[in-house]
């Protein structure tokens, strides 16, 4: 029943899947909290931008921001983030697309972290002579990065089950691997379930860590 998916190198789609998995992650938590800090600050520009960013991307559908990394970015404008090989470079297209569309979301999750510190943490902290960065950085991001975790956990799950889309260009992940064994197999069953499983062993124990972790580091107010 599974001997075709010796055909398929399954294993290596889904290491294509944690790695576009977690450096989307790590790029989408630093410019999320940018995002964040740009939000809740002080300078009017810089919060109309980031009003603006996470009210426009995340109306924009993920596919469209994967296509335009693809056909906008690379083919029209010539830009290639440095990568010679078709596959490389549709890899790291892939993975800015998904950092673009998920710090929106992600910026909204600290936002919300933020929203549960009392102000008057951050009045007392200005009342020492703490600038806003200071303020920001050593007393209340800590805090609403415990109170988020939840948010951002969901997040990632999300993420994981985006990275799908970067099939879309050619990205060889587990969507793409799947739309080939379609393609040449009559399982259709059989492959939607070994790829459905796949993603729960990425996502379920994922889900259940970060939470056990939320509740541990949890602020008691």
């Amino acid at each position: 029943m599974f001997d075709f998916l010796d055909k398929y190198d399954v294993l290596g789609a889904f290491w294509t899947t944690v790695q576009l998995t977690l450096l989307s992650a790590v790029g989408s938590l630093v410019w999320g909290t940018l995002l964040a800090a740009m939000r809740v600050g002080p300078v009017p520009l810089m919060r109309g931008f980031g009003t603006a960013y996470v009210n426009i991307v995340r109306n924009i559908p993920l596919t469209v921001i994967i296509l335009f990394s693809s056909l906008g970015l690379s083919q029209t404008l010539g830009i290639t983030l440095g990568a010679e090989d078709f596959k490389v470079q549709g890899f790291r297209l892939a993975v800015l697309g998904l950092i673009v569309y998920t710090s929106a979301f992600v910026c909204e999750a600290i936002r919300s972290g933020i929203n549960t510190v009392p102000v008057g943490q951050a009045e007392a902290a200005r009342a020492i002579g703490l600038s806003f960065t200071q303020v920001l950085g050593l007393v209340v991001l800590p805090q609403a990065f415990r109170a988020a975790i939840g948010p951002l956990t969901n997040v990632l799950i999300a993420l994981t089950k985006n990275t799908t889309v970067a099939a879309a260009i050619g990205v060889a992940e587990a969507a793409f691997l799947m739309k080939s064994m379609i393609e040449n197999e009559a399982q259709l069953l059989t492959i939607s379930a070994v790829i459905a499983f796949g993603f729960v062993c990425l996502t379920l124990p994922t889900g259940l860590i970060l939470g056990w972790v939320g509740k541990k580091v949890a602020v008691k107010r």
